[in-house]
């Protein structure tokens, strides 16, 4: 009963935010903003940039509200625009660059270690080329496939595949650096 009672109560917000009720969109916006500023921080390292960013998206969340149309959930749905605005804001600043590249390796490299904190693992992806991290960040967090993220990226799926393999190397070798570090091996 409590589902389907709380279900009913984000869908009457929802048609509250629709009609531009200012209260159900501050709640939206109060529910949704520290998971999506998470989000965007994720694709952008400065986190004023990244606050900025995802203002942006809340906006568009809120002018297209009307086409949420209830089929998954709303908090996927705000997602999405944080990551495509996040996509649209690095494309701007032209700090992306794909390498066409359709060799890559279907390595398998272990988890990343679970004595690194989040900000050390955040760390580390920021440490990533563009490119790399943008794939990285659409395939390991968002669960985008390969022939989704060569669509919202304008690439091909064999550089998507690349800058995965890339960037996994990349990660693999830095959390080896850290490791011997700690160990005192380097």
């Amino acid at each position: 009963m409590t589902v389907i009672a709380l279900h009913q109560k984000e869908i009457e917000i929802i048609q509250l935010a629709v009609d531009n009720n200012r209260q159900a969109q501050r709640k939206i916006y109060t529910q949704f903003s520290a998971k999506m500023l998470g989000v965007c921080r994720q694709y952008i390292k400065d986190i004023h940039q990244a606050e900025d960013v995802m203002i942006t998206a809340f906006m568009k969340v809120f002018t297209n509200i009307k086409n949420f149309e209830n089929k998954g959930s709303f908090e996927g749905w705000i997602r999405r625009i944080m990551v495509n605005e996040c996509i649209s804001y690095i494309r701007v600043q032209k700090k992306v660059n794909f390498i066409e590249d359709e060799s890559y390796s279907e390595e398998s490299f272990n988890n990343i270690e679970s004595q690194l904190s989040l900000e050390d693992i955040q760390f580390l992806i920021d440490s990533l080329p563009e490119g790399y991290k943008m794939v990285f960040n659409l395939f390991a967090i968002e669960g985008y496939k390969h022939h989704e993220i060569a669509s919202m990226l304008g690439i091909n799926e064999g550089t998507s595949k690349s800058q995965l393999s890339q960037a996994r190397k990349m990660l693999q070798t830095q959390i080896n650096k850290l490791k011997n570090y700690e160990n005192g091996t380097e």
